[in-house]
């Protein structure tokens, strides 16, 4: 079987009736990326200088950059094969780490840039980690049998990122790590102690609950969280042999995957969500690195589903063209999922996937008979009150949908100006089958208030609570609508409170606006979708809007899914001054009014039935607005959810 321009093993449904994939279809892709990858390699293997635009960084740190991400790939490889190394890789990175770090900083084919601060193209101090785990995973056939010369010079760039500080975030791992191997190879001191305590501390105070961090201070939940804030730290108590940091690290990360493994569809995506998107299957690092320990909630079967689900997914999609090389992207080439420090050799910390060939051949991991992934099972509704998120997945289609509610990646020193607004983060909900739209586009998920003609945006997020029950749950938060710098109305006083509900693949989108100002209108928009690309999206008026059903309004620039999508939209004009007159505050500006409550029914599927039209009533008969509770009840069943709102909280009830 294909998997781009080099071949896969045939499937094996056998042991893997989901997926096909057993342990030599992750040796053979891990060996056939590493091959695309090293035909771009310079004369002595110092950088792999991959086609493709520049980073912010510069071409030399791309450089970097493509020697360091490979070599993790290549060291789970060749380690969890126990020395084995088929692509006789080893010298070759053995040869590149000799020519990188002869002069660092010269302006040659082979040197490596110096390891800075992050704020002074600091991307050398993320690959220094990558590099310091590829020298502690190969130690016996690597490291050991390199020159003294060569150790010392190796040692003196890396301690670089022991003397720079790193950006305020997930970077404190990278020097962390880094300090680890140096201890690890007797090289340690007070400097590597030093480093290491302080990202402990730091990890510490990200810690959230419900094996959740945030990545830096503030609220920023995402992948990273996986494939960074977990995996660092109990990566390196692993290989250190330290079973108390083992199992104190193990405990969240099982925790972590409790919630995590559900965010992965029944067609292997992981969800569409955060930043760094295009590193794709390393999505799934988390999962492996919870099989390869111990601590995992998962069974074995599971655990190889997911991550197996996740790399077939992005193989078979394109995300590896027919040169080999994983493109800047989701599925294939995609402007809009990347950031701007992404360069050419950016997709390769996919490389963390790899994590999972620690497993040796006769682990469970493999050996298991495949079993299904968690969206695969019942539909389920779970809250994750540390982060404010409520994940929802329906088994009829596989699709798993993110409620956001406490995600923001808002700095706390930062402003909310729209100009900043990230449609990574932003919106209200995200999935495994659907992106954002673009910036340029019409937003999609998204409930704004236009104030003298201009839309607001969603930036910082406070929640207000969240929980579950059998088969429902619920999430709520609370915004201050921003505006670009300039506009010219100003709304003192204007704040959005915003509840989900879900149940089954239905979604309940209560939202209550206080202090709009006269002449202001609310905007509600659903799932985008397009032609063609399975999925399809429903968005109706129960309460408030100016008619029940959505207009669709189309964004050209399509998603990371498809080209061109459309999206649903409801309106409504908020309540403002009575016809008879308009008040005017002693300063002359218009008096607000409200608050103004709005109830709207949203759905995403890619069921067979999705395309059929479907009718309020046939899922809710009946909506209730008193005061500031909203009661709905639920057709099929005649179950009644309540949701009061009060001053700073949101309470919802069921049954």
């Amino acid at each position: 079987m294909s998997g781009g321009a080099f071949e896969l093993p045939p499937e094996e449904r056998a042991s893997s009736p989901y997926t096909g994939y057993t342990r030599a279809h992750w040796e053979a892709a891990a060996d056939g990326l590493l091959a695309a990858a090293w035909r771009w390699a310079s004369p002595a293997g110092a950088r792999l200088d991959l086609p493709g635009p520049p980073s912010w960084s510069g071409v030399r740190s791309d450089g970097l950059e493509g020697y360091a991400r490979t070599f993790l790939a290549a060291g789970f490889r060749i380690a969890g094969a126990g020395g084995g190394d088929p692509l006789g890789l080893l010298e070759r990175y053995a040869e590149g780490l000799d020519a990188g770090t002869r002069s660092p900083g010269r302006d040659d084919a082979e040197s490596w840039p110096p390891i800075l601060g992050h704020h002074v193209r600091g991307q050398p101090m993320v690959e220094s980690a990558s590099v310091a785990l590829g020298l502690r995973l190969t130690r016996p056939w690597l490291w050991d049998r390199l020159d003294s010369d060569v150790q010392d010079r190796a040692e003196r760039w890396l301690r670089g990122a022991l003397r720079h500080v790193p950006a305020p975030n997930n970077w404190y791992l990278f020097p962390y790590t880094v300090a680890g191997f140096l201890e690890s190879v007797g090289r340690g001191d007070a400097e590597t102690v030093r480093a290491r305590e302080r990202a402990l501390e730091l990890l510490e105070r990200w810690y959230a609950g419900d094996g959740w961090y945030t990545d830096g201070d503030g609220r920023a939940f995402d992948h990273y969280n996986g494939w960074a804030l977990h995996l660092y730290p109990l990566l390196d108590a692993r290989l250190a042999g330290d079973e108390e940091e083992s199992a104190r690290h193990g405990a969240r990360l099982r925790q972590h995957l409790e919630s995590y493994a559900l965010m992965f569809g029944g067609d292997g995506a992981p969800l569409y969500f955060g930043r760094s998107l295009t590193y794709r299957f390393a999505a799934g690092a988390a999962v492996g690195l919870g099989a390869v320990t111990g601590h995992t909630p998962l069974a074995p079967g599971a655990s190889r589903r997911v991550v197996s689900g996740a790399l077939r997914y992005f193989l078979e999609r394109g995300a590896a063209g027919q040169d080999g090389l994983l493109s800047l992207g989701w599925h294939g080439p995609h402007a809009s999922t990347l950031q701007t420090y992404s360069g050419p050799a950016s997709p390769y910390w996919a490389s963390k996937a790899f994590v999972a060939l620690l497993a040796p051949a006769g682990h469970p991991l493999w050996t298991a008979e495949e079993e299904a992934a968690p969206s695969e099972g019942p539909d389920r509704v779970l809250s994750v009150p540390a982060a404010g998120l409520l994940v929802q997945s329906t088994r009829a289609d596989g699709v798993v949908r993110l409620h956001n509610h406490g995600s923001d990646h808002v700095r706390p020193d930062e402003g909310e100006s729209a100009a900043d607004e990230d449609p990574h983060y932003a919106r209200l909900a995200y999935s495994t089958v659907t992106g954002p739209t673009s910036a340029a586009n019409p937003a999609d998920n998204h409930l704004s208030v236009t104030v003298g003609g201009t839309r607001s945006a969603r930036r910082r997020i406070r929640p207000l609570g969240s929980g579950h029950g059998d088969g429902w749950g619920w999430a709520a938060s609370w915004h201050l609508p921003a505006f670009p710098a300039g506009a010219p109305a100003t709304a003192p006083g204007l704040r959005v409170e915003s509840v989900t509900v879900a149940r089954g693949r239905d979604e309940l989108r209560i939202h209550r606006v206080l202090g709009a100002p006269d002449g202001a209108r609310a905007e509600l928009t659903g799932w985008a979708t397009g032609p063609g690309d399975g999925a399809r999206s429903r968005l109706l008026g129960l309460y408030g809007w100016d008619a029940a059903r959505a207009e669709d309004v189309r964004a050209p620039q399509g998603t990371a899914f498809t080209r061109w999508a459309t999206v649903p939209r409801l309106t409504a004009t908020l309540p403002g001054a009575p016809p008879s007159s308009t008040p005017t505050s002693s300063s002359g500006s218009a008096v607000t009014w409200g608050p103004a409550v709005l109830v709207a029914l949203a759905a995403l599927s890619a069921a067979p039935d999705a395309g059929a039209p479907v009718a309020a009533e046939e899922v809710v008969d009946r909506v209730e607005v008193t005061g500031d509770t909203v009661a709905v009840r639920w057709s099929d069943d005649g179950a009644w959810t309540r949701i009061a709102f009060g001053r700073g909280a949101v309470s919802v009830r069921h049954g």
